[in-house]
């Protein structure tokens, strides 16, 4: 009972310093929009923009890329395809005897 008391003092306490706080906070200054940039006079305003070439070829390099993984992933078995493993329980077996020589063989190289 007495924890429960203490439980709840605790959180309107911590309520109240949060409600306090909330009140007696200013508000943040008022964010400024950044300035336009200008461009220079000699600037064509419809001209080809230089970076458009780079951003082609970057998108031609990642469609590549695309086209080779869906080549890759094509040559996986899906899951709903795979061979269930026999018995679970002789691989778990298996695995935890692979586990426990590989952890004495270190123990035994371990110089004394």
């Amino acid at each position: 009972m007495a924890r429960n008391r203490l439980a709840w003092l605790g959180g309107a306490a911590l309520g109240a310093v949060a409600l306090a706080r909330a009140l007696t906070r200013r508000p943040p200054p008022p964010v400024q929009a950044p300035a336009r940039p200008t461009r220079p006079p000699e600037a064509e305003p419809f001209g080809p923009d230089p970076r458009a070439d780079e951003l082609r070829a970057k998108l031609a390099e990642a469609r590549e890329l695309a086209d080779e993984r869906e080549e890759f992933e094509g040559a996986e078995t899906p899951v709903d395809e795979a061979e269930p493993v026999a018995d679970p329980e002789a691989r778990r077996r298996s695995v935890h005897e692979s586990g426990r020589s590989a952890a004495e063989r270190m123990r035994s190289s371990r110089p004394d």
